[in-house]
């Protein structure tokens, strides 16, 4: 109902007694893999790239599950000590609530570059409805995780630009991502993501 460009989906089925989404198969190369291909157009695929954020951002899905509640519900089961929790929930708290549409996984390997020429947006598992800038701290994140700092800032600079926001409003979500990315329990990210859980370092 949004008007986003997503495969269509053609069944909810069982294959091998779990279930499984069948999407339309799209031709054409994600926006990671054209990214490592041409370095040198690194800067018109990442503007690219945040114009197709910035398009679903504008959208709403009211059926979808609240960015916050889920927020909440990892920083509780994050791991993290008491007092790094409820400093967590209070400044998640605090954050203007908003109801824009939230990816959850936005980076360039979750968009397909069709033959069509049209850009599609995949892997909606981790959709909700909440405040962009939240959005934009998990993809901000999800570059640092992925050793690239350089597209990071890059990507954080082009986003706060284009949309107008104050880079350190992105920044004061950055603890409650991290403490999300926490749940995943992946041993490599924990050193990092426990630095980024320190709000005082943020104040």
């Amino acid at each position: 109902e949004t008007g986003l460009p997503i495969p269509k989906i053609l069944e909810v089925t069982k294959i091998d007694g779990k279930w499984s989404i069948v999407t339309q198969f799209i031709k054409g190369k994600t926006l990671a893999q054209l990214m490592e291909e041409n370095p040198q157009k690194l800067n018109e695929y990442m503007n690219r790239f945040v114009d197709i954020q910035l398009m679903m951002h504008s959208k709403k899905a009211p059926l979808l599950n609240k960015l916050r509640d889920k927020m909440n519900r990892k920083i509780s089961e994050s791991g993290l000590d008491a007092t790094t929790r409820y400093e967590l929930h209070t400044r998640l708290e605090s954050m203007p609530k908003h109801t824009k549409i939230c990816h959850g996984d936005f980076n360039p390997s979750n968009i397909i570059v069709g033959d069509d020429g049209v850009d599609y947006i995949i892997d909606w598992s981790h959709a909700t409805q909440g405040n962009a800038s939240a959005d934009t701290a998990r993809t901000y994140l999800l570059f640092c995780l992925a050793g690239e700092p350089g597209k990071a800032e890059m990507y954080l600079n082009l986003f706060c630009k284009k949309s107008d926001t104050a880079r350190q409003y992105v920044q004061q979500w950055l603890p409650i991502v991290a403490a999300s990315q926490l749940v995943k329990g992946n041993p490599q990210e924990r050193e990092f993501l426990l630095r980024w859980t320190n709000v005082i370092d943020y104040e």
